[in-house]
């Protein structure tokens, strides 16, 4: 057997920075100048940091079991909210489609080579209404197909919209300032901003949706030698290396364009044009904005399916029912994509009623932030949880190496940055046109309200019908292939909790199965595993 090759912590602190690194929020802190520097490196401290860290905890803790936050959440606080948990990622996923692709849609507009045509196309609301729902439908339709293909779209997307770009937009920004150019920022200002104006606080949380994805490097701690030592070592650098990159990437733009001009959609795209017009290369424009643009539509087409799949997973162990269980003639969850298609669509919608495309995407954002933070409050609270709860579980990667003082010290820590980041999201920016007061309080209560009731009446509206459908394609998958002799086994489940779905579908896998064994890993010593 070939040695099993481990990861460095180089790798790994690389892996971390592009999992959450993303150019199109930078406009947003260049509001703050200086100051911004602040808000990037709080947000590390009391999220970035605990939430890498105690995610490497509870993916070690269940590496030889699926199911993500799910598992996690679930393990602590019963299925219930371990359901909620999954559905608030699926649906915070949902929203976070029209948000970046109104970017993908700005950089497409800025593709062209008369910059006051570009910036008016680009405020445009039915252009970009047109423009998110038909590349958004496109990407389903792809995904609905199956093409293996997009997935390694990803990579030359990541590297070509997202790498390249943040180290040009820096060499640009020294060049400029090498060459004369004068700054738009004050670099005298205070590092320290005003705390006491909450309006300056609004933008500012948005940082936490920067960093929300670092938990998926959790599932990596196994595969790095001496975890204990080297994966928080990894996870510092990762997060030293993000700062530095959001900071500078920052400055760059506060350098190029003053602060009153800064509008959250198209400032990356217009900081581009005046570097390259200084340095009497604006035929770059177009192509910087194709790169831009496709990194978005590259992420997009890639993920369109993927955190769908988490949520079709739990729904086909019973958790939802039958209609959303069904999938197209490859497998594929047909009707939760068209589901999720809708949502996008109605979002879309809000271009309609908002006083601006920046309005509109800064309101979504902020949806956005409120939904993932409330999944990542239930997380940090079940990791301190479970420390007590299943004390006696072994934890390859574990914080702190006796007691639970440090777990509550950065378990606490994310707790409480999350719940901070989550109440002042609420508060309207200052900043930018966002409509009436009412129409900005509604969106993001009414939304929270119905996305977190929604998955808790659902759960206790459950049949068992729903169930049922799942011991039926158990049994479909066991006749459609008994009679083949190179089948010794079968495998019940992926990706879900123990519990009447998985029981119901033993008992009837095993009077049909013969001889052949019948398996379910995240059975454990419970009895429906062979």
């Amino acid at each position: 057997m070939g040695k099993v090759t481990k990861l460095s912590v180089a790798t790994l602190a690389i892996m971390n920075v592009t999992a959450v690194v993303s150019l199109r929020g930078l406009p947003a802190e260049a509001e703050y100048g200086v100051s911004s520097a602040f808000y990037y490196l709080f947000a590390a401290i009391v999220f970035l940091i605990p939430t890498a860290l105690v995610a490497a905890e509870l993916a070690a803790m269940f590496s030889d079991k699926q199911g993500g936050v799910f598992r996690w959440v679930g393990e602590a606080f019963g299925k219930r909210m371990g359901f909620l948990a999954i559905w608030l990622q699926w649906v915070e996923s949902t929203i976070w489609y029209p948000t970046v692709l109104t970017f993908g849609a700005v950089s497409l507009a800025f593709i062209g080579m008369n910059h006051a045509y570009d910036m008016t196309l680009a405020s445009n609301r039915l252009y970009t209404l047109v423009v998110v729902l038909g590349i958004y439908w496109l990407a389903t339709f792809i995904s609905l197909k199956g093409m293996s293909w997009v997935g390694k779209v990803s990579k030359v997307g990541g590297l070509v919209g997202t790498i390249i770009p943040a180290g040009l937009l820096v060499v640009l920004a020294i060049v400029y300032l090498v060459a004369g150019g004068t700054p738009h920022m004050d670099f005298h200002g205070s590092f320290f901003p005003d705390l006491t104006n909450f309006n300056n606080l609004v933008l500012a949380s948005s940082i936490f949706l920067f960093y929300a994805g670092m938990e998926m490097g959790g599932i990596h701690v196994k595969e790095v030698d001496n975890p204990s030592k080297n994966y928080p070592k990894a996870v510092l650098i990762g997060s030293l290396v993000t700062v530095l990159i959001f900071v500078l990437g920052t400055f760059s733009l506060g350098i190029i364009i003053p602060k009153e001009d800064i509008n959250l959609t198209q400032s990356l795209l217009v900081g581009f044009d005046r570097y390259f017009a200084f340095i009497k290369a604006s035929w770059l424009s177009p192509i910087i904005a194709i790169a831009l643009a496709f990194g978005v539509l590259a992420g997009v087409l890639t993920w369109v399916a993927g955190p769908s799949k988490g949520i079709f997973a739990v729904g086909r162990a019973g958790y939802l029912p039958p209609f959303f269980q069904k999938t197209n003639k490859i497998g594929v969850q047909r009707n939760i994509l068209l589901i999720q298609g809708a949502i996008v669509t109605l979002l879309g919608l809000l271009f309609v009623v908002m006083p601006s495309v920046q309005s509109f995407y800064q309101i979504l954002s902020q949806l956005t932030v409120l939904l993932y933070l409330i999944m990542y409050l239930l997380m940090f609270a079940a990791a301190i949880y479970l420390r007590y709860n299943l004390k006696d579980v072994a934890r390859p990667f574990r914080i702190g190496s006796k007691g639970n003082g440090l777990m509550w010290i950065i378990g606490g820590l994310g707790f409480l940055g999350s719940l901070l980041a989550f109440i002042l999201s609420f508060i309207p920016p200052g900043q930018i046109a966002v409509g009436s007061n009412a129409m900005w309080y509604s969106v993001l209560v009414i939304g929270c309200i119905v996305v977190v009731v929604a998955p808790l009446i659902i759960y206790a509206m459950r049949k068992p019908s729903w169930k049922d459908s799942y011991v039926e394609r158990t049994l479909q998958m066991i006749h459609t292939t008994k009679h083949h002799v190179c089948v010794v086994a079968y495998y019940l489940a992926d990706e879900s909790s123990n519990g009447i779905c998985l029981y119901e579908s033993y008992l009837a896998a095993k009077k049909v199965a013969g001889n052949r064994a019948v398996f379910y890993s995240d059975g454990g010593n419970e009895w429906n595993n062979d």
